[in-house]
């Protein structure tokens, strides 16, 4: 299996909430001064899908190996997913639903 590139979601009261609902709130990882965040995978392919399709989006080759500055309006549906399939593991039908 190839190499995995997280997207950082971050996490606030509101969506812990949802994770915790969701069985989740174990995967979050704890950040800057108590934020937390969950990450979500994608692989080789799933990443250049989603710069093709974000052109504003950055992967940050040299030190998270990260998928960053994706719009709001797209970490947000990528974390409904996580709470809705109830893993981290949905990028895929993120892009089907492109």
């Amino acid at each position: 299996m190839g190499e995995k590139y997280p997207i950082n979601l971050w996490v606030n009261e509101e969506r812990y909430e949802k994770l915790k609902n969701a069985g989740l709130a174990d995967m979050c990882k704890e950040k800057l001064a108590g934020l937390k965040v969950i990450q979500v995978f994608a692989d080789d392919a799933q990443k250049d899908q989603i710069l093709k399709l974000y052109p504003m989006a950055k992967f940050d080759s040299s030190t998270t190996k990260s998928i960053e500055l994706l719009p709001r309006e797209v970490k947000d549906r990528i974390f409904d997913l996580v709470v809705e399939k109830k893993s981290i593991d949905v990028i895929d039908d993120f892009l089907k639903s492109h």
